[in-house]
């Protein structure tokens, strides 16, 4: 199978029609069709059903373009990463993360670590359910995580980057915002928001608050739906503060207990890589200098 064949393929599935797939490929019908008899001849079975209209998909075909078009754009990314790589660099760093925001000082340190190690690429890499399975596979050469989830995770070194706290997010326009710090009673008669793969710490403090009595909750799948169903009005909901991406769209509020997510840094026992230490020492300074910084 080529990657013509594949572009081929992934475009009359587009347009269902030979004469337009073969323009807009720039190849005659000829050439066209028999590079897709080739393609079928080599998978084995119809991609797709000659009409006097044109082309239909048939299901195994359907399912086949699926793969072939994730697979394209993987390719294409690849292909895109090795041209930005090749241009300027000579060594890659490769940092896993569930979301953009859990690292807030990232962007920082990339511009600082750039300026002392030219030729060193920092790469993210957004894993929101399979972070820790990548790394393990050494698809990442560093892995952000909490401290807990490190326990039984042999071959790694551990670096403590900062703890964080929970907090209340609201709607802005909900009297809660007003407050410096929110309280178990404070929300007493409200409905909060749990699940989505909460972490043992808030998990903790969610069941406490249930246990209660005193308060309604019911299930959100992820916070990407938790933000959702808080500006629609269902809701409140407790969070790490590492989620927050400090825009200016919801309020978040300390919440007042002794549960704290401890953030960390991992790294491969056989990386020891000068490059590989500076990025986290720099990473590490940012966070001791910010004082003041809501985490």
């Amino acid at each position: 199978m080529t990657t013509k064949q594949i572009d081929y393929c992934i475009e009359l599935a587009h347009t269902l029609n030979f004469s337009k797939a073969a323009e807009n490929c720039f190849a005659s019908q000829p050439t066209f069709s028999y590079q897709m008899n080739l393609l079928e001849n080599e998978v084995g079975f119809k991609i797709f059903d000659r009409t006097g209209k044109g082309a239909a998909l048939t299901p195994a075909g359907e399912q086949f373009v699926s793969y072939l078009t994730n697979m394209r754009e993987e390719m294409k990314r690849a292909i895109e990463q090795g041209q930005n790589f090749s241009a300027k660099y000579t060594d890659n760093i490769t940092i896993s993360m569930m979301v953009r925001q859990a690292i807030y000082f990232l962007p920082e340190a990339i511009r600082i670590f750039e300026k002392e190690q030219d030729g060193v690429l920092i790469t993210p890499l957004f894993q929101y359910d399979n972070g820790i399975e990548a790394f393990l596979k050494e698809e990442a050469d560093v892995l952000f995580a909490l401290e807990e989830q490190t326990k039984h995770i042999p071959g790694i070194n551990v670096h403590k980057l900062f703890d964080s706290h929970i907090y209340l997010i609201t709607d802005r326009n909900d009297p809660l915002a007003e407050k410096n710090l929110i309280r178990e009673e404070d929300i007493y008669g409200r409905t909060l928001m749990v699940g989505g793969g909460s972490p043992p710490a808030l998990r903790t403090v969610q069941q406490r608050l249930i246990s209660s009595g005193q308060i309604d909750y019911f299930n959100s799948p992820d916070h990407d739906s938790t933000y959702v169903n808080i500006a629609a009005g269902r809701g409140i909901c407790l969070a790490p503060g590492f989620l927050n991406d400090h825009s200016s769209q919801f309020a978040w509020i300390p919440f007042e207990c002794e549960e704290r997510f401890h953030c960390v840094l991992c790294t491969h026992k056989n990386d020891n890589r000068e490059s590989l230490g500076i990025f986290i020492n720099i990473l590490q300074k940012l966070y001791e200098d910010a004082v003041a910084f809501p985490l």
